[in-house]
Parts: C-alpha cells; structure tokens; sequence
C-alpha cells in the first residue's frame, strides 16, 4: 500500500509498504480522509524539532484520521466491519490516570504513542488502530468532518468548555487558521454573543468571515480591539501559537475574564502581577481533548447542524501528499486534506 512519512526540510517521502493486519482488540482501517494539523508542519515537515510527545519516529504520517473499518483482530467487540469511525490520535497506556479520565493526550507513559508521531498514522491506505482510540460517526458526519474533529475542532471544544463560553460572553479568538475557524465556529453555536478575530493575514481574515466564523476579523491591533471590545472580551482563546498573539488575548480580556491557550509554541513574556494577578484572570493552558469529550462533540455537531469540513479549502489524494503540505504549509489557507474516494 501507498504511505507518505515526513523526513523533515519540508518533504514528503511516498513509499510502498507491507499492509498491516489487526491484532488482538486492533481494528484495521480503510483510510476515507486524514488533514494536516498546524502541528504537523511546525515540528515534523519543516524540521524534527520534537521532544517527548513530540518525537516523530519516522513513522507515516498524519495524525488526523477518520475511516471505514475493513477488518477485526481477535478480542474486537465493539466495533464491526464497515463501521465508519474517527481516530483519537493518542494511544495511551490505558491505565493511569489521565488515560482513565479519557485524556489520553497527556499520559506519560513509556507506552504512550501517537497517531503519525510515534506510531504509523492516517497518511496511507490503511492504518492499524486499537479499538479503545476509536469513535463511531453519527450518519450526520462525513468522513473529512471526522478528520477535523480527530484534533483541530476536538481542541477548540475542550478549550471553549474550559472557559465555560456562554449567550453572557463576548469572545476573542487570536489567530485564524483552521483552529482559530473552528474555535469561531463552535463559539457561536455555544451560545457567544459576539465573535471578534485577529490574523495578520487577509486571505485568513477574509475566510474567517465568509464562514461565518466571526462577527468581525482584523489585523489585531490594541487600538482596533479596544474600538471594538471595549475594557476587553469575556473569553479570548489563542490559536495563533505565537507570542504575540498569546500576549493580545490576555490583554484584550476584560478583568474577571477567561482566556484558554490553545496555539502550540511562541515565547510569552508578561508582568504577571499587571496582567493577571490584579486583573484576576484565569488562564488555561489546554491541550487537545479527551476521548469523552470528543464523543461529546460529534453528537452536537450532529444536533447544532455544523459540519467541520466547511474549514476545509483545499484536498488531494494521496499520491500528491507533497503538493497538499506545501500548500497546508503556506499559511493563507483554511484546513487542508487528503481524501480517498
């Protein structure tokens, strides 16, 4: 079977390789969508620049998978053949106790491997996965909605859960790339009053508000913000991943407020008396989902009538997985995906 792997200096390498066959409780996938995540370019594609959770082992990549089951292990007792399901992209060691609690994303665990980091993930024909880090679509969802939801809209619902986004509250979402569409997205279907977006990219901000994923979008400047959300918003989620961005939704958040970091990377400095202690926020740092969660969200993508894929701007096959980084890697785009028919 067809398999891309990322060796770094933003390259793609596509190689034949064996087809893997299910072991005892492991289903095998036939492979429908898998996108590209933000996290993907920034510490495998470009370079390997990860370290503990983020080591890429030279294994095929992408992390963001959603298939059709085509064949059972030994022990398999929930799911069947044909059965269309998404990927939690972590398999933890199952019995400590952030795996029990469904957060399979911070097990620390010699055990613990990742989907397209540590284990073989979505970008190839089929893909080996244990039973317990799969979900049942609703026959509401396609299969590139699942691959969204696998990380990008599964994290900007947990972060918008964290800071308990309600009809009370005015939001501001720092950074428009397909978490920060996804963020806008779910915020108003949440209940937010009002959605306001920064991105330094017009082509970014411009997608943000054809979508419908914000009231408004600008550059993110103090003097724009300030004319817009006065003494500041009730929730500000960071998707930029930046310092700067980081640094403009908490002091863009109104005192009293929330603000949860969703954005992987960049470098914040602050006077924490100043910014947070006397301003009395509360700021989360949140990463990615629990599997609970994530069963939570696709049953009320089903019910609110959103479909994750609208992110989606471009897609490829396979075979034209180079084309699809370097496109996902330009950053004026919204999610990028590979699809097989």
């Amino acid at each position: 079977m067809l398999a891309a792997y990322l060796p770094g200096n933003s390259t793609v390498r596509l190689a034949e390789v064996d087809r893997p066959a299910p072991g005892h409780g492991q289903v095998l996938l036939a492979m429908k969508a898998s996108t590209i995540c933000g996290s993907d370019l920034r510490a495998i594609y470009r370079e390997h620049l990860g370290e503990g959770p983020e080591a890429y082992q030279d294994v095929v990549g992408g992390h963001e998978p959603a298939g059709q089951v085509a064949e059972v292990g030994p022990g398999v007792r929930r799911l069947g053949v044909g059965a269309r399901v998404v990927v939690y992209h972590i398999s933890g060691c199952g019995q400590c106790g952030e795996c029990r609690r469904g957060y399979q994303i911070s097990c620390t665990s010699p055990l613990r491997a990742a989907y397209g980091w540590q284990r073989d993930g979505g970008h190839a024909e089929y893909l080996l996965a244990e039973e317990r880090d799969l979900l049942e679509l609703p026959d509401g969802l396609t299969y590139l909605d699942a691959a969204c939801v696998a990380c990008g809209f599964g994290t900007a619902y947990e972060a918008l859960c964290r800071v308990e986004v309600s009809g009370r509250d005015r939001a501001l979402i720092t950074g428009l790339g397909p978490v920060g569409l996804a963020t806008g997205l779910l915020a108003k279907k949440m209940g937010a009053s009002t959605v306001v977006g920064t991105d330094p990219s017009p082509k970014r901000r411009g997608l943000a508000q054809e979508l419908g994923a914000v009231d408004v979008a600008v550059g993110g400047t103090d003097s724009e913000l300030s004319g817009l959300l006065g003494d500041g918003a009730d929730v500000a989620v960071d998707c930029s991943g930046a310092g700067a961005g980081q640094a403009t939704a908490i002091r863009h958040t109104r005192r009293w407020g929330r603000v949860a970091l969703v954005g992987e990377g960049g470098q914040l400095s602050l006077n924490v008396s100043e910014a947070l202690i006397h301003r009395q926020l509360t700021v989360h740092g949140s990463w990615v989902s629990s599997l609970g969660r994530m069963a939570e969200l696709l049953d009320r993508l089903v019910r609110w009538g959103l479909h994750p894929e609208v992110v989606v701007s471009d897609t490829y096959p396979l075979a034209e997985a180079a084309a699809a980084y370097a496109k996902a890697d330009s950053g004026v785009t919204g999610k990028v995906g590979i699809v097989w028919s």
